[in-house]
């Protein structure tokens, strides 16, 4: 996993609690800022060969890429970066929630962290509709992964 601090298999429901929990944590919504720009800033650039046009998120203001490939245990390795601080933090969590976890698990838990964590109320429209793009592109390579998955079998 890139830059991705879940060293031990977890569950999807369970990282999305954890992450839950660190936020619920903090005071305010100005530390919660600054916990994403700390994610952002710690997450591994990616490499230029990786920020193709096919890479870039569609329905994000900035810049977005994701690269996605199944790991050798059939689970989801996912690399992202972002031209923008605070975007790039919200790419570094989707990065913990949904690298290392298997596509059929993404496809079947649903990104209920994003309404308890409180995102919806306090992200500008424009960065609201950039998380849920990226989650949707998250969402498309966990299909892309079981439909290669069932025909490999």
């Amino acid at each position: 996993m890139n830059g991705i601090d879940n060293p031990k298999k977890t569950t999807l429901l369970e990282r999305q609690n954890s992450l839950v929990a660190e936020f619920a944590s903090l005071a305010s919504w100005e530390d919660r800022y600054k916990r994403i720009i700390a994610i952002g800033k710690a997450l591994p650039d990616l490499p230029e060969s990786l920020r193709t046009e096919a890479a870039k998120v569609k329905g994000c203001q900035s810049q977005v890429w994701l690269h996605a490939k199944l790991d050798a245990n059939g689970n989801m390795d996912l690399q992202g970066d972002s031209d923008a601080l605070l975007v790039k933090g919200i790419v570094g969590l989707l990065l913990r929630i949904y690298s290392g976890v298997n596509p059929e698990e993404v496809l079947v838990t649903p990104p209920d962290f994003i309404k308890a964590i409180g995102f919806e109320g306090n992200l500008s429209p424009s960065r609201s509709n950039g998380l849920f793009s990226m989650i949707k592109q998250i969402q498309l390579f966990a299909q892309a992964f079981v439909m290669i998955k069932k025909s490999k079998r």
